[in-house]
């Protein structure tokens, strides 16, 4: 199996990453079914990665119809122990703008269809999710961004992220409440992401691209969507810069991050209790704690 510590899942917009050498397709199975896509396995600067889209190639997935679960379960079984997620977003701050880059440190969850744990058929487990993103790894991030200077890109490097079911965008009601909340921006896919990779006990953070101001902004209605898509591509550009120094800074200072051992105290069900098939579908994240004999 191919080892890659470090995965990438690339958002609208991002579909590859163009420095990837030596590359690999992988395709895989879960016990929670297919992924988006093959993962795109190879070095980034010498560093083995592997990329997936969570849309899936051609962009055909809606957020809801994503398997999260089986994407970060195929990146657990690649070995990946970092992840970084791109993703685009709207704003819901005047002071982010469309293609400014924010690294945000907190979630509100807003979605309703969305199954974003491994756990349940007899056992059980509660992650502590207080700080949903990795510290150390949100700060990679932000160095690796300040560190290019990217033309018309200012740094948020935290904010609050409000993951909404979609596919529809908000309401301006909608847009002014999550305002009123300390919202920062607002997208469809990360909390899924975040909360799975931290059961997975894999170190997660979002690179966040502005690509508009949501509905709240009085000039919203004067987006067009040339306009999106143009930011999108810009976004994408932008965004490979900065994952590539990410990369860079990880190979060289490898850190233990508190992800590494979520499950550590989490599971509640006794080990003489879990059913033995759902054991088995849950063997690469358990096997670290518990003998699979039992």
């Amino acid at each position: 199996m191919v080892n890659a510590q470090i995965g990438i899942i690339g958002g609208s917009g991002l579909y590859q990453m163009d420095a990837l050498k030596n590359v690999e397709e992988v395709t895989l199975d879960t016990p929670f079914g297919a992924p988006s896509g093959s993962f795109i396995v190879g070095e980034l600067a010498g560093t083995p990665v592997a990329f997936l889209a969570r849309h899936g190639r051609g962009h055909h997935l809606l957020p809801s119809e994503i398997p999260f679960r089986a994407n970060i379960h195929g990146m657990k079984q690649l070995g990946v122990k970092y992840l970084i997620s791109a993703s685009a977003v709207g704003s819901l701050q005047a002071e982010a703008k469309p293609l400014d880059m924010v690294v945000p440190d907190q979630f509100i969850d807003r979605t309703r269809q969305r199954i974003s744990t491994f756990f349940g058929e007899g056992i059980v487990a509660h992650i502590g999710f207080g700080n949903p993103i990795c510290p150390q790894l949100a700060q990679c991030l932000s160095t690796a961004i300040a560190s290019l200077e990217l033309e018309g890109v200012t740094l948020h490097n935290r904010g609050t992220y409000v993951c909404m079911e979609g596919p529809a965008f908000s309401t301006i009601a909608e847009s002014n409440l999550y305002r009123s909340w300390g919202g920062t921006v607002i997208g469809m896919t990360n909390l899924p992401e975040a909360k799975l990779a931290r059961e997975a006990e894999i170190a997660y953070a979002t690179l966040a691209l502005v690509t508009d101001y949501d509905c709240w902004h009085p000039d919203h209605d004067h987006v067009t969507v040339e306009m999106v898509i143009g930011n999108l591509q810009k976004n994408a550009v932008n965004a490979q810069r900065v994952i590539l120094e990410t990369v860079q800074q990880l190979a060289a200072n490898p850190f233990d991050s508190i992800a590494h051992s979520a499950l550590r105290y989490a599971v509640l069900t006794p080990p003489d209790k879990f059913p033995a098939a759902t054991y088995e579908k849950l063997s690469l994240l358990l096997d670290k704690y518990y003998s699979p004999s039992r």
